[in-house]
């Protein structure tokens, strides 16, 4: 069974529609029970940091999803709660990687909206996937790039796109809204 972690944004139902297409059995949840027991658990969301994080501590799931062993997915927002800390109202994050979440720079269009590849991805979640391969992106914040970046895309300036530490991984971009290749990215991590 896969968790999709039931927190305060928006998007977590095409997630769950996403591993339907893929005949995945799946449950959208804030059970810690739930979570703990899952075989994986997907951590999505597009939303505001500063009230996610809230709901996640009001329900003491800040301290549930660090102490996760299962291979773990964190898409978009869920990626960025990952890291230490946003600067997206001044909110510290779970802690998961050492990566700061920046604001982009005023010097171009903001969000970053639409198709793009990355200058390199690496490791099994990229099984199957090159560099030139495109995927959706929609975001105002990015992670910085640290040592726990896998995928490095560009829109104004480099920033982590995904990131892996032990069983815990995040992706930038929607694969669930990323046609093929997020299809082939979703089946990846369903096979760790």
């Amino acid at each position: 069974m896969i968790a999709i972690v039931k927190y305060n944004a928006g998007n977590i139902r095409s997630v769950k529609n996403a591993l339907d297409r893929l005949e995945v059995s799946s449950v959208l949840t804030d059970d810690p029970d739930e979570l703990i027991s899952a075989d994986k658990v997907i951590f999505p969301g597009v939303g505001e940091a500063g009230t996610a994080m809230a709901y996640l501590k009001e329900r003491e799931l800040d301290k549930v999803l660090i102490a996760l062993k299962q291979p773990f997915l964190g898409v978009c927002l869920g990626m960025q709660l990952m890291c230490s800390h946003s600067e997206e109202k001044d909110t510290p994050c779970l802690g998961i990687f050492e990566e700061k979440v920046k604001k982009f720079p005023p010097k171009g269009l903001i969000p970053h909206v639409g198709w793009n590849n990355f200058n390199r991805c690496e490791g099994p979640l990229f099984a199957g996937v090159a560099a030139s391969d495109n995927f959706y992106f929609i975001h105002s914040y990015y992670a910085e790039m640290g040592e726990h970046t896998i995928g490095e895309t560009e829109y104004l300036i480099p920033f982590t796109s995904a990131l892996h530490k032990n069983n815990f991984y995040g992706v930038q971009f929607h694969p669930e809204k990323s046609s093929d290749m997020g299809k082939q990215l979703l089946e990846n991590f369903l096979n760790l």
